[in-house]
């Protein structure tokens, strides 16, 4: 499968990549989605769980070229290529969009969410008493996690590395939102801007030379805090792809049925009409994170009221249902050709 891969194909998977990294770093926005929609879900599903046993003894016996190929390796170098590359560039652009422009970029997320609900359940038919109420468990458990009170920021490592193990369940599970998951445990700041920021500047000062980070004891905390959640979630990526892929292989009817009813339950978390809580000190102040930013604590939705910018909305939604039908077309176009 990997030899077959054109250089367009690469390009299109480290845009994929782009995507499920943007949608990982939103809150309410499942990386899950984005793989499912766009036509890669199961070979990404497949490629985790080749990261065994099996894969282990081929790199500590030095085989890495085996080990490559076996874990469907240049299919997941190039697609966390284009994550890591989104965490620097479009999740700042995201950041910077939903702070200026907040309702037209949570109406598209709104409308890809509804696209996708479209897209998955189009062709599912094995509808009964099962399915029925694992769409109606999905959905209930989706409303109640959306309207859940958010804890307070912890950094001792044991949670942080639950947080990463936790939180990536949402690149392997379409419609559970990792990143609202951490504001609901109190850490999104802490490990989704606080420490991507440390690590960032960290970079930008080893390219200078300047190696004066290393006597920073709160940077050094911020990277220790980062190393933690990232190994908590390469341990949530393989462990939950394995237990996903048995599930899916024995229970796929009831797995699906659930999946949607995650999705729509999501719906209320990326509601466009909202009004941002922000966190607030002691002083009665907004709370900043480090790149000054007021740090997201809830959200209060409410019905619109018919205007201009209302109007606007549903054109960005219908904008984002477009874009998931796009997707569709494309990941149909690429499983015929590896088909």
């Amino acid at each position: 499968m990997q030899s077959t891969r054109t250089l367009s194909d690469k390009i299109f998977l480290i845009l994929k990549g782009l995507g499920m990294g943007a949608a990982n770093k939103v809150p309410g926005v499942s990386g899950g989605v984005v793989a499912f929609v766009a036509g890669f879900y199961e070979e990404f599903i497949y490629s985790l769980q080749k990261v065994n046993s099996k894969a282990f003894k081929l790199l500590i016996n030095g085989r890495f070229k085996s080990f490559f190929q076996y874990i469907n390796g240049r299919f997941l170098s190039l697609l966390f290529f284009g994550m890591i590359i989104s965490y620097f560039s479009v999740s700042k652009i995201l950041d910077y969009l939903i702070q200026h422009y907040e309702l037209y970029v949570w109406s598209v997320f709104f409308g890809m969410i509804i696209g996708s609900i479209y897209y998955i359940s189009k062709d599912f038919k094995d509808w009964n008493y099962k399915t029925y109420l694992s769409l109606a468990i999905g959905i209930l458990l989706g409303v109640s996690i959306s309207f859940l009170d958010p804890a307070k920021e912890n950094d001792n490592l044991w949670f942080v590395f639950f947080c990463g193990m936790i939180s990536v369940s949402g690149m392997t599970l379409p419609g559970f939102s990792g990143s609202f998951i951490l504001i609901l445990l109190g850490n999104y700041v802490l490990l989704l801007v606080d420490s991507v920021n440390a690590l960032y500047d960290t970079f930008i000062e080893i390219f200078k030379g300047d190696f004066g980070f290393l006597d920073n004891s709160e940077r050094v905390r911020m990277l220790k805090v980062l190393a933690v959640f990232t190994l908590g979630s390469v341990a949530g990526l393989v462990t939950f792809s394995h237990v996903l892929n048995y599930i899916l292989k024995h229970y796929k009817s009831i797995t699906i049925a659930s999946i949607i009813g995650f999705i729509v339950g999501s719906l209320g978390v990326v509601w466009p009409w909202k009004k941002t809580i922000y966190k607030m000190t002691s002083d009665g102040s907004y709370a900043l994170d480090s790149s000054g930013a007021k740090i997201i604590e809830n959200y209060k939705r409410y019905m619109p009221e018919w205007q201009t910018e209302t109007y606007l909305a549903i054109g960005y939604i219908i904008l984002g249902i477009l874009i998931v039908l796009a997707l569709e077309i494309y990941g149909q176009k690429t499983r015929k050709k590896y088909a």
